[in-house]
């Protein structure tokens, strides 16, 4: 489901991945998408810290990537391959957060198009 958020983010990952390839640490990709969302004048936090809730009990030291808005959450990987868990990840953050949309980034891909997945609840 394309949404005009959603298109701009990856618009701005994109060109991130246009000018430093693939095969850097997630933490530079993260570091540069930052730098280009502001470049862009998209709103977001980094490091969001979300709790876990068991049975009754919170669960701290869960970490969104990245959240845009306030509305989607970001999660940016830099592997050759993806593991399913990565899904499971996003989704977790998704159910915990209450939010909708979320966005799995994988700037390990030649093509970064071929490692973009568009989540919502």
């Amino acid at each position: 489901m394309s949404d005009a958020l959603t298109d701009a983010i990856i618009g701005a990952a994109i060109e991130v991945h246009r000018v430093l390839g693939s095969g850097l640490l997630e933490s530079v990709y993260e570091t540069a998408l930052c730098h280009e969302f502001r470049l862009r004048g998209i709103a977001h936090q980094r490091q969001v810290a979300v709790d876990v809730t068991y049975k009754g009990v919170t669960i701290e030291g869960q970490r969104l990537d990245l959240l845009v808005q306030d509305e989607v959450v970001v999660e940016l990987k830099s592997l050759t391959k993806l593991p399913e868990v990565a899904k499971a990840q996003l989704l977790s953050y998704l159910k915990a957060t209450g939010l909708r949309r979320g966005l799995l980034i994988n700037f390990g891909e030649m093509r970064l198009v071929d490692g973009i997945k568009r989540i919502s609840l």
